[in-house]
């Protein structure tokens, strides 16, 4: 497959799943995701790691490449270790996450994530709980992901995904940026800096 690759299996997904549910009101803490993405309005999610308002340089969201742990993570240390753990072992940095629900029968409209930021970097799902299975389809490509899987996609193709099954669909949805992609987005930060200071 050119636009999917399984990178882990097996992993135990019920203790994220513990994590989410001791948090009160979870998926209603944060709701700018599915009121203002019109392709994402049938999903929930908790933002994990955002992007920093105050290095935007005169820049669209989708070209910010500074992110960092949102306030609310501190409430999911098992999420952010294991983003963290993933990182460490592909040599990557970490950039923007969230956890994800989509319920039964709802879906993501297709779309293409256009951008700087989605250029340099690479997008992942860890699933935590899927009954039957994750549809997702990229490109030309369909695939069901599994619970306990964790898989690297190619957001720069149009994808969609519907859940199909009966029960709510969670994933772990996080980027990272490759080793060899730092020294690009370090440049293009520095590059809107300077523009931003020679308009003001």
């Amino acid at each position: 497959m050119k636009y999917f690759k399984r990178i882990r299996t097996d992993i135990p997904t019920q203790p994220f799943l513990d994590e989410i549910a001791d948090v009160s009101d979870a998926w209603a803490v944060a709701t700018g995701r599915q009121d203002k993405i019109a392709v994402q309005r049938e999903a929930l999610a908790i933002p994990l790691r955002g992007l920093r308002k105050s290095k935007l340089f005169g820049r669209k969201r989708r070209d910010v490449h500074e992110s960092r742990w949102t306030t609310g993570s501190v409430d999911y240390p098992l999420a952010r270790a294991f983003i963290e753990d993933v990182a460490a072992e592909l040599d990557a940095d970490l950039s923007r996450a969230k956890i994800v629900c989509l319920p039964a029968g709802r879906k993501v409209y297709p779309h293409i994530d256009r951008g700087e930021y989605y250029k340099l970097r690479g997008r992942y799902h860890m699933i935590l709980k899927s009954t039957a299975g994750s549809w997702m389809k990229a490109g030309d490509e369909e695939i069901r992901m599994n619970e306990g899987e964790l898989w690297w996609f190619d957001n720069n193709q149009v994808h969609e995904a519907h859940n199909d099954g009966d029960q709510d669909r969670i994933h772990i949805i996080f980027d990272l940026l490759p080793a060899d992609m730092r020294q690009k987005a370090a440049h293009a930060t520095e590059r809107a800096r300077l523009r931003m200071l020679e308009d003001a």
